[in-house]
């Protein structure tokens, strides 16, 4: 049952990033591909129905992990509160951005929060990258499962570890890069003209970032923490993972040299980021907040879960909810995909 949730879990937080990830992307990529106020409308309509709905998930996420890993919570809500809070403010800074670019017509009052809303964006990226980097890694848990992290110290990885070191750093540029070509995907798929163009082109030199970072995160994750490496020797199976990542990663090449495939190539950045996710859960099993302090202290699915009992009737209503989320969602979709974008780029012809 603790091992049902783990991956439970593990799927809302991939849902998560694949739909809000795109979101995020499309803010990164806004300056480039946007050159006017009617290209900006129409580049904000590509997101504008879903990005709210998007967030839903991280609550979902965030619920489902208190309730099924209590401890891992506690500790991590606590431990991680400077970057938390950095997080949220940067949640409210990104919504507030495209909600009130359009309140005021200047030409200072919209630009400014198209920045803002840009800048807002790649910065969530990079900290939900060093976030990801720090689980990997470990943090420095006492006996009471408790931790403190500064923001950095002095950049090395060992038992002085801040919340920005070189890997964490190293991880959080590649999520930059990897939610970059995600969004620009996404926006090439959704609208026409100059906008689609500029976000191929953007997708195009992400791609090229994201392949070399994957494969130096790789590297640099078997190095730190050697668990990840010792879970793929003990199951030789979950070597399937990387490989689905490789084959989504070569399918957004294939499918980037024609406008007319922009749907499947955006398709197969959802499985390279799938399988990237799904390769971290793997290697990182069965722990969920790994210690740098000696494994003793690290908290894993054993003892950071809530007892069998109430896991087993959660996920009775876990399903329903869930259920009825997935409705919505593809509801929401069916309705409003792509239709923002061209009605915004038709009013302004």
């Amino acid at each position: 049952m603790t091992t049902l949730w783990y991956w439970l879990i593990a799927v809302m937080i991939a849902v998560y990033v694949l739909l809000d990830g795109f979101d995020l992307g499309a803010g990164i990529i806004h300056p480039y591909v946007a050159r006017n106020d009617a290209e900006c409308k129409q580049a904000l309509a590509t997101i504008g129905p879903v990005w709210d709905g998007n967030e839903v998930w991280l609550l979902a996420a965030g619920g489902t992990l208190y309730f099924a890993f209590p401890a891992l919570y506690a500790s991590g809500f606590s431990g991680f509160y400077l970057p938390l809070i950095i997080v949220l403010w940067l949640l409210i800074l990104r919504g507030i951005s495209i909600e009130f670019r359009s309140h005021i017509d200047s030409p200072v009052w919209s630009p400014l929060w198209d920045f803002l809303f840009s800048f807002s964006s790649a910065l969530l990226a990079i900290f939900y990258g060093a976030a990801l980097g720090n689980v990997v890694r470990g943090v420095p848990l006492n006996a009471n499962g408790y931790f403190f992290e500064p923001l950095w110290t002095n950049f090395r990885v060992g038992t002085n570890n801040g919340i920005l070191d070189w890997y964490t750093v190293l991880v959080g540029l590649a999520a930059y890069l990897v939610l970059t070509m995600h969004g620009a995907l996404w926006v090439a798929w959704t609208t026409d003209g100059a906008v689609k163009e500029r976000a191929r082109q953007a997708a195009k030199w992400a791609w090229a970032g994201a392949g070399i970072f994957s494969v130096l995160i790789s590297a640099a994750t078997f190095w730190v923490q050697p668990h990840v490496l010792e879970s793929f020797q003990e199951r030789p199976y979950g070597w399937a993972l990387p490989l689905i990542a490789i084959a989504g990663l070569t399918g957004v090449y294939w499918f980037l040299r024609s406008p007319e495939t922009s749907g499947k190539a955006f398709v197969a950045s959802c499985v390279f980021l799938l399988g990237m996710l799904t390769s971290v859960v793997f290697g990182v099993y069965p722990y969920v907040l790994p210690s740098s302090t000696g494994e003793g202290y690290a908290l894993t699915i054993h003892n950071a879960s809530a007892g069998a009992y109430g896991l087993k009737i959660g996920l009775i209503w876990w399903a329903i909810g869930m259920t009825l989320a997935a409705a919505y969602f593809t509801f929401v979709y069916r309705q409003f995909f792509g239709r923002a974008a061209r009605k915004a780029a038709q009013a302004n012809h």
